[in-house]
């Protein structure tokens, strides 16, 4: 069971608890007082659940974030009358990474709104945080260097307090954009989720998809279809996604590769290198009808055995034939999906079998344990850093700033994957409904997929590993 798998269980046994404690003082409050109170109070209940207490955040906001940036500068500052002023003797490059670390204290109305930093002065954003946060946050302000050289960005608390202590990270980065980008998608979507701004602007992108992502085809089952069929037909559709999408940002089908692995089958195939492991849906265990799409032949199609050996070498035959400079690949710590930490080790195991050695890995996070909004706040805001709450190795961000057009061609790119069309379940629509009313929260017009709010951003967040020989999992 993973990490997140144990969070959620004990988050809802806690919730089976409260429940009952509930129900109990309910039925106390009948019988006391009125028959009719407990009916009443129930549906209190049920709102102000609804509207403030169904998110899924495993920690309290009150505890600090806490990282270790490998930052080129670092700078304590003072926010004066809400302006950031910085030194004169600072330069600042169009293309750095700045990361300013905050402590916030929600005020009593950031415990029913979501409470933010707004950005004024500069490019119009507002990073929003946990209801009744009261610890170290770290705001994302790249793409705001031309007001902070002018001294004109001002920050201000929306629902929460800044102290006016804040410290300022600096990271100088080369530009990838200029280099020959490998994106690693564990399924059909996490590379547009993550690197669309950047695989659409790379100088030469390519996108490997490892699974079909065929499971859990209940959509397509309420068309009529039987659950082999169903899945069958999900999966061919999300393996057309992976092929044919990255065509909207300019990546022809030539640079585009499905594996046609099964989903949620990457760990076992781990555990037991050498055996196959088909569909948990489909009943397939051959990978070839996944990859009827691809230009590029791979020599494990001779047979389309689902295994770990076959998929490390497709790996290493991919990583020849490109040569990538960047690897663009899930972050094992941030990101839990058990299919995102086996890409990762798929692809380090496949390093370490060849002599072609990427420049630099670029590491995303589409989940994350403890926070099922992360990214916070609306679509079209800035990505400040997910929580991270014990100081693990030093980390080095690279946000990539993503222009409104752009912002607009992704969620259209999205919009085109057959996972993220399905409209939410009724019980989401109602907790939307309640939470729009109650608790000020909105959603994008362009998709109703969780995704659309999530990804459509100012920023794409990556953390870098330039040390190729030292390449261990991070």
């Amino acid at each position: 069971m993973s990490r997140k798998q144990q969070l959620l269980k004990r988050h809802r046994r806690n919730k089976r608890i409260a429940l009952s404690i509930g129900l109990a003082l309910l039925l106390l409050a009948g019988i006391l007082v009125a028959w009719w109170l407990p009916l009443v109070l129930a549906v209190l209940g049920w709102l102000a659940h609804e509207a403030w207490f169904a998110d899924h955040l495993f920690y309290s906001p009150q505890d600090d974030y806490a990282y270790q940036l490998q930052a080129d500068e670092q700078l304590s500052l003072q926010l004066s009358e809400s302006r950031l002023n910085l030194p004169q003797s600072l330069v600042l490059d169009d293309k750095d990474t700045l990361i300013l670390k905050v402590r916030l204290t929600s005020s009593w109305l950031g415990r029913l709104f979501d409470p933010g930093v707004r950005m004024l002065g500069g490019t119009a954003d507002c990073q929003d945080f946990e209801r009744g946060v009261r610890g170290v946050r770290y705001l994302n302000l790249t793409g705001q260097q031309a007001a902070l050289k002018d001294s004109k960005l001002t920050l201000v608390g929306r629902f929460c307090r800044l102290d006016p202590e804040v410290e300022l990270f600096v990271l100088r980065h080369p530009d990838y954009l200029a280099k020959r980008v490998l994106v690693v998608a564990p399924h059909a979507d996490d590379a547009e989720l993550a690197a669309f701004g950047l695989y659409s602007q790379a100088a030469q992108s390519w996108i490997v998809t490892l699974t079909a992502g065929e499971i859990e085809a209940e959509h397509y089952r309420q068309m009529g279809l039987e659950g082999v069929e169903a899945a069958r037909l999900k999966g061919s559709l999300r393996a057309w996604d992976s092929i044919s999408v990255p065509l909207w940002a300019g990546v022809p089908q030539e640079r585009c590769v499905q594996l046609g692995y099964f989903c949620l089958q990457l760990a076992a195939m781990q555990a037991a290198p050498a055996e196959s492991f088909g569909s948990r849906e489909a009943d397939m265990a051959d990978t070839r009808p996944f990859r009827r799409f691809n230009r590029l032949s791979l020599a494990s199609d001779a047979d389309g055995v689902p295994s770990w050996q076959n998929l490390v070498r497709d790996m290493v035959e991919l990583i020849e034939h490109i040569q990538p400079q960047v690897i663009v690949l899930p972050h094992p710590h941030f990101d839990p999906h058990p299919d995102h930490v086996c890409a990762q080790q798929a692809v380090l195991e496949a390093l370490s079998r060849t002599g072609s050695q990427p420049e630099t890995l670029l590491y995303y996070a589409n989940h994350l344990h403890d926070n099922d909004r992360w990214p916070m706040g609306r679509a079209g805001c800035g990505v400040a850093l997910p929580p991270q709450l014990a100081t693990q190795a030093p980390l080095r961000p690279w946000a990539l700033s993503i222009l409104p057009q752009r912002q607009w061609h992704k969620a259209m790119s999205l919009g085109m994957m057959h996972d993220l069309q399905p409209p939410p379940p009724f019980k989401r629509k109602i907790r939307r409904l309640i939470q729009r009313y109650l608790a000020a929260r909105h959603w994008p017009a362009f998709g109703e997929n969780e995704f659309f709010r999530k990804a459509v951003r100012q920023h794409e967040l990556f953390w870098v590993d330039e040390k190729p020989s030292k390449r261990e999992e991070v």
